[in-house]
């Protein structure tokens, strides 16, 4: 079963894949995650990487592909993935779809977590994480049991993203809209699209996702 989580900055992607991961055997790609592997692990693609990044440039289209095709002949991937974070546009959906087409892989579902903007401030502006194991808080909806340790793995550090601010967050807000909300109608369009309540609680959005990628 392979899904794909969309949804602006903010709206929970990361911890609803981590819990899928955890229960359902499931694993999460991150297009970033893959690159730096692919970089330190020194394959051919991640050498390609690299040499265009030492020059200051994007990664291509064409290497994120590459990279996610690699990934996905590993042996872990057997269960499914989310791919979390790609696609960000319409250019890049159709190359996933033909990915996944030449592997004679299906993709299962498209969860579209909807949010409110404003909320999405709050939530985004108050978010810490565990340095040490990711878990997510929040200033004023989720502290630690104990201040200053992380419930999940009883670490002390604790690290914020330095573009959590409000300014910062808008911006990055519009761009989602911008570049990656017509992926909204593209799966849409291919009957894929299970949209949910991201702004319900972590628990009952993880019910609707369940629900959306097991109907």
């Amino acid at each position: 079963m392979n899904i794909i989580l969309l949804g602006p900055p903010g709206a929970g992607k990361g911890t609803q894949a981590r819990r899928l991961t955890e229960d359902l055997g499931m694993v999460q790609l991150s297009t970033g995650d893959m690159l730096r592997a692919a970089v330190s692990a020194g394959t051919e693609v991640g050498k390609e990487a690299k040499a265009i990044m030492e020059r200051g440039d994007l990664v291509t289209d064409e290497i994120v592909i590459k990279i996610i095709d690699d990934r996905l002949d590993e042996p872990d991937t057997e269960k499914g993935v989310i791919f979390d974070g790609f696609p960000r546009t319409l250019g890049q959906a159709d190359a996933l779809s033909d990915l996944l087409d030449r592997k004679g892989l299906a993709l299962k579902s498209v969860v579209e977590m909807r949010c409110d903007d404003e909320q999405l401030v709050v939530r985004v502006t108050g978010r810490f994480t565990c340095g040490m194991c990711g878990e997510g808080y929040h200033y004023s909806f989720k502290m630690p049991a104990k201040e200053g340790v992380c419930d999940k793995c009883g670490s002390t550090d604790f690290k914020r993203r330095d573009d959590d601010n409000e300014e910062a967050f808008r911006t990055r807000l519009l761009n989602y809209y911008k570049d990656t909300s017509p992926l909204i109608g593209y799966y849409h369009a291919k009957g894929t699209l299970s949209p949910v309540d991201g702004t319900a609680a972590i628990d009952e959005v993880e019910k609707q996702i369940r629900a959306a990628i097991t109907a």
